[in-house]
Order: structure tokens, then sequence, then C-alpha cells
């Protein structure tokens, strides 16, 4: 069969020709291959397609500039014999067929000129080793010496050679084997998961941005809590995030019972990632929402299990995480943090007698995040008693109403003082000084109490009065 998508005709043509003229066999490889043949959209808009030749791929990718109108620029990368260059806003890499040798203590190869099946068996797995021939002789063909089709059919994943050899000279194939299974919801062969757990330490020799990099592609798929479980189950994720991994087990005393915390964040994280809108950000607040349990657990005679204050806990260990993962700093790591800070106080105010400033001071403290946080509370139902699910999640629904119709009266959620420093500086022909932040905290209090409305009149009297009591005057 012919596997050339009309979407890239031209440019396979192209390579097709320029290949003839140098006298270098070529062939698509990589996603695009996998995806066309699983019939997924996305192999219609892939921004990268890899290009195999047997030769120099810096050659081919010159001679291919040569045909293209205007010529695009040329990447060259001397170090590893790689090219690429810009086609409709779809970049090409161009790479000449090579074999691999690997160290004990390194997973960078040793790299030697190869055929196309020294290359197809260096391929983590047998989906990812099929070719497409860009070839006069045979275009369009697939090159598939591994059964890579019939395991895509299914759905197994397989690695083209030893799984040991394999997984033991680049272990974050490891990671990569989950990742598939996660986004494609195919099955790890038998052989090859055991392969993965007897080679898991071998992980620690792979850079940890790189393993984190992989791990965010589990946690953005559409079900993450399938390679979660895969890395709990393989044992990689007592090393990755043992802070998760202590949550799992049931704990029972006395007639009282608490639930598998980590069965419960699993469910939490599928929950999350079924909304349109959601970062990678939420996901991971989602996934340590709990880590603060297993260090606050604690037993009760007659009162049973509790996890005290697991919220303030969980939040102060997110800072060692992302610097142990290499996760970015910043924003992001404040967000997690916060989120997971806050994430029981929702809960906690849902009722009619909850009052307004309560709210206030919520919206306050949230911000902008206030509907993650409740999107977050939302996903952390995971009671199967469906009449208790459904006023749950009514209940907190009701709150982000109430919370909504706030926030459009008093403008809280970007909060910020209608009196500034400068405004009491000027009126009480003060310098900067302690009673300007008491000023503008009373004022801020008062607004979060619902004794003024945040505006400037109002804002303005209260700063006189209590200027006042502090022993100030209008000039």
């Amino acid at each position: 069969m012919n596997l050339i998508s009309a979407v890239h005709r031209s440019i396979f043509r192209i390579v097709s020709q320029s290949a003839q003229n140098i006298q270098q066999d070529c062939y698509v490889v990589g996603g695009y291959v996998r995806d066309f043949l699983l019939r997924r959209s996305s192999h219609l808009f892939y921004k990268d397609l890899d290009i195999l030749t047997i030769g120099e791929g810096i050659k081919l990718a010159q001679e291919v500039s040569k045909h293209i109108k205007p010529s695009p620029r040329i990447n060259i990368f001397k170090r590893f014999g790689t090219a690429m260059l810009e086609y409709n806003n779809q970049k090409i890499e161009f790479v000449g067929s090579r074999k691999e040798s690997y160290h004990l203590y390194s997973r960078k190869p040793i790299i030697n000129f190869g055929t196309l099946q020294d290359d197809q068996n260096r391929r983590d797995f047998t989906i990812n080793a099929l070719a497409i021939s860009l070839n006069q002789k045979n275009y369009g063909e697939l090159i598939d010496p591994f059964g890579g089709l019939l395991d895509l059919k299914k759905k197994i994943l397989r690695t083209p050679l030893n799984s040991d050899r394999t997984y033991s000279d680049d272990p974050l194939r490891m990671m990569r084997a989950i990742r598939f299974a996660t986004q494609l919801k195919f099955i790890i062969e038998e052989s090859s998961f055991q392969s993965i757990q007897k080679n898991k330490n071998r992980i620690n020799i792979v850079a940890i941005e790189r393993v984190t990099e992989e791990f965010n592609k589990i946690l953005l798929s559409k079900n993450p809590s399938i390679g979660l479980f895969l890395l709990y189950k393989s044992g990689l994720l007592s090393m990755i995030l043992p802070e998760l991994t202590l949550l799992k087990g049931i704990g029972e005393k006395d007639g009282y019972k608490h639930k598998d915390n980590f069965d419960h964040t699993l469910q939490v994280v599928d929950n999350i990632s079924q909304k349109e809108k959601n970062s990678i950000w939420l996901r991971w607040a989602a996934l340590l929402h709990d880590i603060g349990k297993s260090y606050t657990k604690k037993f009760f005679p007659k009162t049973g299990w509790s996890f005290h204050a697991h919220e303030f806990v969980g939040s102060k260990m997110v800072p060692n995480i992302f610097q142990r993962l290499k996760l970015p700093k910043g924003k992001p790591m404040k967000y997690v943090k916060k989120m997971i800070q806050h994430s029981y106080r929702p809960i906690s105010l849902i009722g009619t007698i909850t009052s307004d400033s309560a709210l206030r001071r919520l919206l306050f403290d949230m911000g902008k995040d206030i509907e993650d946080l409740i999107n977050l509370c939302i996903a952390d139902i995971t009671t199967k008693n469906i009449e208790k699910k459904n006023r749950y999640k009514k209940n907190l629904f009701f709150l982000m109403e109430r919370i909504r119709k706030l926030e459009d009266r008093d403008r809280i959620k970007n909060w910020k003082s209608p009196i500034s420093g400068n405004d009491i500086m000027n009126a009480f022909h003060i310098d900067p000084c302690k009673k300007i932040g008491i000023i503008k905290n009373f004022i801020k209090e008062s607004i979060l109490e619902g004794r003024i409305s945040n505006e400037f009149h109002s804002a303005y009297f209260l700063m006189l009065k209590k200027g006042k009591e502090l022993g100030l005057k209008k000039k």
C-alpha cells in the first residue's frame, strides 16, 4: 500500500528526487509513520518530520534546499551529522543512518555509520522502527522488519531487540514506554515490562530534566492515571516521586478505615485532566494535593483517622520536589504551593451561613486562580456514591456563583488598594513610616469585612479617621 499522505506529498517528492540526485536512499521515520498508520490526525500536523538517509544527512538537506523556493536556511549540527530546514512551517530533520553502542554508566551512545537495518535495530519500540521508503524503486512502501504494524493493530509495545539491552543501554526508554502506553492506551509486553522492573535503577544515570520531561508528557495525557500506575508498578515512581508512593495503602484499625490516598490521587488527576482548560501546573497541584497526608496521618480512638493540616504540610513540601525534579521555580512553583495550601478552604466555606467576608478573603488570597481552585475541589470528589457526588458538586457550584457575584460587586480578585501610600503621605504631609502600613492594612481589612465598599471615596474618609486615631493631622 502507498503510505504517502496528500498533505506531505509535495515535500516528500522533493526529498525523493534530491536523494536520487546524490544517489542516497532515504526514508520517512519516527512518529509521523506511527501516527499515520494509527490514523491519528496528529500526523497531518506534525511540526517535525524525520528523514533518514543511508549516507550523509547534511548533504541531503543541502540538495533538498536547492529545490525549494525561496531556498530555506539550513541549520547544520556537524557534531551529530544532522541538518534541519523549514518547509511550510514544518521542521524537517535529515539524519544519516547509524548504529550505536553504549558504555555501562552513560546513555550517550558511541555512533558509527550504519545501514537501514542498523538504524531500525537501535529504535526503542517496534512501532517506532517503521519506515516509509521515499526511493523511486519502492516509493511509499512500508519497511517493517520487527512486526511493528501488527503491534500497532494489537496495541502492544515491544522493543525490537532484547528488552534488557534496550532499557539498560538507554534507561530513558523505560519512561518513554510508559508514556506511549499512556498516550496511545497500549499494553507494554509482559517481558518488556519485567525488564523495566529489573532495570529501574538504571534511571539514575539519566539527567533528571529528561526524566521530568517524560513525566510531564504522561501528566499531560488524557488519562494520566494509566502512566502513574505503571510508574508505581514498575518501581520507577518510588525513585522519581517517593512522596506519592507513600500514599499507597488503606489504613484500618478498630473498625475505622480510610481510603487508599494513592488511588484517590490518581482519580483526582484524571478528573482534572478532563477539563478543557487546565495547565500542567494545575495537574501537578492535583497530583501533589494530598502528599502531606502520609506525614500527618494519626489515629485517635473513638474518632478514627486524622490528617490534620495535611494541606499546609504538603504545600511546604513543594519547593523541595520542584528543586529535585528541576521543575521551574517562580510562578509555577508558587501556584502549585498555593493551590495545595488552600485546597480544602472552599469545602469549609460551603453553606448559606458562610459570611461574605470569608469569601472575600478567599478571593483575595486566590485572585485569578479561584476558578482553578474550585475545579480542583470538584476533581477531588471521588466518592462512588452518585447522590453524594452530585450534592458535593452542587454545593461547590453554588459557592462559585456566590463568589462571582461578590467579585462583580467588590472587585477583589485583582485587588489593589484604592488608597496608595502616596495618597496617605500627601493627605497628612508625612514621610514614609510605619503608620502608612497600618492605615493601608486597616483599609484592606475593612473592605474584606464589608464595612466599606472597594472604592476611593469610602476608603479616603476611612483613611482620615484612622489617621486621626494615630495622631496624624490632615494638612
